[in-house]
C-alpha cells in the first residue's frame, strides 16, 4: 500500500479536554466536533471525548449521528436551525440550536416542538456574521421567552480576535454589560478565549482547536499550552534524487540547488490534503530528524532536503505535521490555519487510531 497515514491519538484528545476543564473554572464544556471533528472522526472523537459535558455541531446530521453513538450529553447546533421542519427533530432528539435570526422564533410560532427547547440565543457584538443585534437585546430576549416552545434561553456570542492583541473585551463588557440585567446564563468562550481570558468562562466554554492539539495564538506553541497533537500526518521516502548546483526539483522548478546535494520524494501531496501553497522550507521531520520542504507541492508528491540525514534512503519515515511538527507551523509556513489543514485530510489517507 501507499506508505501515507493519519494516525490520530484518542489519548492526546482527552488529554486536552483536561487541560480545558483546568481553564474552564465552574463553566460546563462543550467539546467542538463540526467539521467531522475538525477532520479526526466524529466516532472517534466522540469516544475520545465522552467526559465532555455536551457536544458542539454544525448539522442536524452530525447531531443525530452522535445520538446514534449513544451520546446522552446536550447538543449543541451552532448555526441553529435551517429550516422550520428541524424543529420536530430538535424536539425528538432533544438537541439545543442556536437562534440568531428572527425568522427563528416564527419557525418556533408556527412550528411549536412537541416539547419545549432548550435555546442558545446569539448576539451579535461586533463580530458581524450571525446574530441579533446586541441594542435589540431587551426586545429579542423578551420576544424568546414568549415562545412556548422555549423551555430555557442561555444567551450568547463569538469573538473576533481573541486570539490576537486586540483580544475580547472590546466584545465583552458591551455583552456582559447589556444582558447583565436578564439574569440568565450565557457562554462566549472559544478555545482562545478559555486559554487567555477567565473572565469569558460564563455557563459554557465551547473549545474546539484545542481539543486536536492546535495553538489558536501566535506567540504560543501547542506544546507550551500544555496541549499535544491528535493527528500525526506521516508517509516515507519513495525516492531519492541527486541535485547538481543549479539544478531544479519539481513543477516551475521553484527550488534550485546552491551546490550538491540529496533530495527525498515522499509520498504526499495535495490530493492528500497537504497545502499545494506551502514554500519551500516548510518543516518536516525526516526519521527524526528536521528538515524542510523544497519546490512546489505536486499532487500525489513533495519533495524534502536530505542534506542533514545521509542515511535516509527509501522508505525512511517522514512526518508532515503532528509529533514533532506542530501543525500550526507547517500552517504558518504555508500562510493558512491548523483548522485548515487538519479538516482537509483528504478521504483516502488511510487513518489508523492509537491510544
Amino acid at each position: 500500500m501507499r506508505p501515507i497515514q493519519a494516525r490520530i491519538s484518542t489519548g492526546a484528545m482527552a488529554h486536552n479536554l483536561r487541560v480545558a476543564r483546568t481553564h474552564a473554572g465552574a463553566a460546563r464544556v462543550f467539546a467542538v466536533v463540526k467539521a467531522n471533528a475538525y477532520g479526526h472522526g466524529l466516532s472517534r472523537a466522540r469516544r475520545a471525548l465522552a467526559a465532555a459535558d455536551g457536544f458542539a455541531v454544525l448539522t442536524l446530521e452530525e447531531a443525530a449521528n452522535l445520538r446514534l453513538m449513544g451520546v446522552d450529553q446536550p447538543i449543541l447546533l451552532l448555526e441553529g436551525l435551517f429550516g422550520a421542519d428541524e424543529i420536530a427533530t430538535c424536539a425528538e432528539l432533544d438537541l439545543w440550536p442556536v437562534l440568531h435570526h428572527p425568522l427563528h422564533l416564527d419557525w418556533l410560532r408556527q412550528h411549536p416542538p412537541a416539547r419545549p427547547l432548550q435555546v442558545f440565543v446569539k448576539f451579535d457584538s461586533g463580530m458581524h456574521r450571525l446574530g441579533f443585534p446586541l441594542a435589540d437585546h431587551a426586545s429579542v430576549v423578551a420576544a424568546v421567552r414568549s415562545v412556548p416552545g422555549v423551555a430555557g434561553v442561555t444567551l450568547m456570542t463569538h469573538f473576533a480576535q481573541a486570539d490576537e492583541p486586540a483580544g475580547v473585551d472590546w466584545q465583552l463588557q458591551p455583552f456582559l454589560g447589556e444582558l447583565a440585567a436578564h439574569g440568565l446564563p450565557w457562554t462566549s468562550a472559544n478555545s482562545a478565549a478559555l486559554l487567555r481570558y477567565p473572565a469569558t468562562q460564563g455557563a459554557w466554554v465551547r473549545p474546539g482547536l484545542m481539543l486536536y492539539g492546535g495553538s489558536p495564538f501566535a506567540d504560543a506553541t501547542a506544546a507550551e499550552l500544555g496541549l499535544r497533537p491528535a493527528m500525526t500526518l506521516q508517509s516515507e521516502l519513495i525516492s531519492v534524487q541527486m541535485l547538481q548546483a543549479g539544478e531544479g526539483v519539481g513543477y516551475g522548478q521553484l527550488f534550485r540547488a546552491e551546490r550538491p546535494m540529496r533530495v527525498g520524494v515522499v509520498a504526499c501531496g495535495y490530493a492528500d490534503g497537504y497545502p499545494r501553497h506551502a514554500p519551500t522550507g516548510t518543516p518536516v521531520r525526516v526519521d527524526g530528524v528536521a528538515s524542510r520542504t523544497l519546490g512546489r507541492v505536486s499532487m500525489d508528491m513533495l519533495c524534502v532536503d536530505l542534506s542533514d540525514c545521509p542515511a535516509a534512503g527509501i522508505g525512511t519515515p517522514v512526518v508532515l505535521w503532528g509529533e514533532g511538527v506542530p501543525v500550526d507551523a507547517v500552517a504558518a509556513s504555508a500562510g493558512t490555519t491548523s483548522y485548515e489543514l487538519m479538516c482537509a485530510l483528504a478521504a483516502r489517507v488511510p487513518v489508523v487510531e492509537t491510544g
